[in-house]
């Protein structure tokens, strides 16, 4: 069997091992598996049944991450992605007032629009056109943003009225001291090149917990968030995929009622358009990079197929009944546990298979517990900062910004945008305009219009 998973997905070929992959591809799906609750309770909240909402995030992640294992032989795993999920239900059912089917008609639009972009080579190209310095600040960006997540979904750093956000001090809250004391002890797993140290992690967190939670400290307050971290149980019948099955085709009809819905959705289907390219292209560019994944012209092997199962999948998705499937930046953790071939991916979407009769043991996973790797990763994620030319403004301007628009303004897009025309902006004023890609003029024409445009009309 080992010699068949070897064979298949070219694992010694690529210096890795069987073992390596399946441990890779659990500490992927631990520290992402997040998304289940998390996207049922946004999508819900817009409309959507709950439990169909859990069945179409686990499916739709299945099939993402096995087009992607299968299509591209990479250990990145798909899932609905956070901020697009909340784009479709607080901006466009709540806030715009259509409903949930006209939000995800817009979805399985993107996703077409985004397959045959993915098949021309389009996305390849603008994957390929991202120069070496914006790579390693992407990647260096997106490990700060996903320690940043880490450490919000452990509490540690919360919202504040003065200073926007804030750390919060308070070690007698239980979810604040275990994930200190989580990170802790993950960075010495790490610090001692014990193997599975990001896995190891959260398993010995969320175990702490369940004797915090026996103990008194840790107390259930499901109002505040704060959910049991025993499990009711090990099985459970999966909840019906029904109610959200084929919606997106009623979506349609509302979306072609009148002139003024047209417009409304050509601007929505954009706006999930750019987000999901700009996010995929940042995260593999990113991960890529930190693990020397790229040949010697900086490509990536595979990426016309990476981007392929993202399309495929965001389409699938729609279908089933969530939110736009996008490449996930915790595929990171998996990555970073010496993940490398297509069987650390498939590892994962078995994992999400196997969340839809596991959800009372999946769904008791607390965030302070895969807080440990995220921040962990973070750090590892900064790596690449060493090929940086500090001493040179041209590269150390537009990497700065890449990395500071991706934390604060919370967007993996956004500072790739951003960052994208402060690199264009160094090149003309140093006189070296004539050196940049035209794939990059073309991209920050876009960008500009759409600061103009797309952003004010959203």
């Amino acid at each position: 069997m080992m010699e068949k998973l070897d064979q298949l997905f070219h694992v010694s070929e690529k210096g890795s091992s069987v073992k390596v992959e399946i441990l890779a591809g659990l500490t992927t799906f631990a520290t992402m598996a997040y998304i289940l609750p998390v996207n049922m309770n946004i999508l819900s909240a817009g409309g959507l049944e709950a439990g169909a909402v859990f069945m179409a995030t686990a499916l739709g992640a299945v099939i993402g991450t096995v087009l992607m294992a299968l299509l591209a032989g990479l250990p990145f795993a798909l899932a609905p992605g956070m901020g697009l999920n909340a784009f479709f239900a607080f901006s466009v059912v709540i806030g715009f007032g259509y409903s949930p089917a006209f939000a995800l008609a817009a979805v399985l639009t993107e996703g077409i629009i985004f397959i045959i972009m993915s098949l021309t080579g389009v996305r390849s190209a603008l994957f390929n056109a991202i120069p070496p310095e914006l790579r390693y600040a992407i990647s260096a960006g997106i490990g700060l943003f996903i320690m940043f997540i880490g450490l919000q979904n452990a509490g540690f750093i919360v919202g504040d009225p003065a200073t926007l956000v804030a750390i919060n001090h308070d070690l007698s809250s239980a979810a604040v001291a275990l994930a200190i004391i989580g990170i802790a002890i993950t960075l010495v797993l790490w610090i001692k090149k014990v193997k599975g140290a990001l896995l190891l992690g959260i398993l010995i967190t969320w175990a702490l917990g369940i004797v915090a939670q026996l103990a008194g400290w840790y107390v259930v307050d499901i109002e505040a968030g704060a959910f049991s971290l025993i499990p009711a149980g090990l099985l459970s019948a999966p909840p019906s995929l029904a109610p959200t099955f084929g919606l997106c085709f009623q979506g349609f009809g509302e979306a072609f009622s009148s002139g003024a819905n047209i417009g409304r959705f050509l601007i929505i289907t954009l706006t999930f358009l750019y987000v999901d390219i700009f996010d995929t292209l940042g995260t593999l560019s990113g991960v890529a990079t930190k693990a020397k994944m790229l040949d010697e012209n900086g490509e990536l092997p595979g990426v016309q197929g990476a981007l392929t199962a993202d399309a495929i999948g965001t389409c699938a998705g729609a279908i089933l009944g969530t939110s736009t499937i996008t490449t996930f930046v915790e595929s990171a953790a998996g990555v970073e546990e010496g993940g490398r071939t297509g069987l650390t991916a498939m590892t994962t979407a078995a994992c999400f298979l196997l969340s839809i009769f596991l959800f009372p043991i999946v769904g008791t996973i607390p965030g302070f517990a895969t807080a440990c790797a995220l921040v962990v990763v973070g750090i590892m994620m900064m790596e690449p900062l060493q090929y940086l030319e500090f001493s040179n403004p041209i590269h150390l301007i537009p990497a700065s910004i890449t990395i500071g628009f991706m934390v604060m303004g919370y967007s993996i897009s956004a500072g790739l945008q951003w960052g994208i025309l402060a690199y264009l902006l160094v090149k003309i004023a140093a006189g070296k305009s004539k050196d940049v890609n035209k794939v990059m003029w073309v991209l920050g024409v876009l960008f500009l219009l759409k600061i103009i445009i797309l952003d004010r009309l959203v």
